[in-house]
């Protein structure tokens, strides 16, 4: 909730950035700060997951959706 609540303030932070017309490479910056935080906040998200929810499904024998969503997570990560 913490990482969140942080880039929370960062996109309320973007938008003053625009509403002031600030400088289109500092708006940039701090996007790529925002994606980068979001990322860290996906890459918790799945570590907790792999390390319950897939262990969990595995010992209730339900390996074919422990892969299939392992793989559906690293295919959103392509893009």
């Amino acid at each position: 909730m913490r990482r969140l609540k942080i880039i929370e303030g960062q996109v309320r932070g973007l938008q003053e950035m625009i509403e002031k017309d600030t400088y289109c490479i500092d708006v940039i910056t701090q996007t790529s700060a925002v994606k980068q935080a979001l990322s860290g906040v996906e890459d918790v998200l799945m570590k907790n997951h792999l390390s319950t929810c897939v262990v969990h499904q595995i010992q209730k024998d339900q390996e074919k959706k422990a892969i299939h969503e392992i793989l559906k997570v690293y295919r959103l990560k392509r893009k």
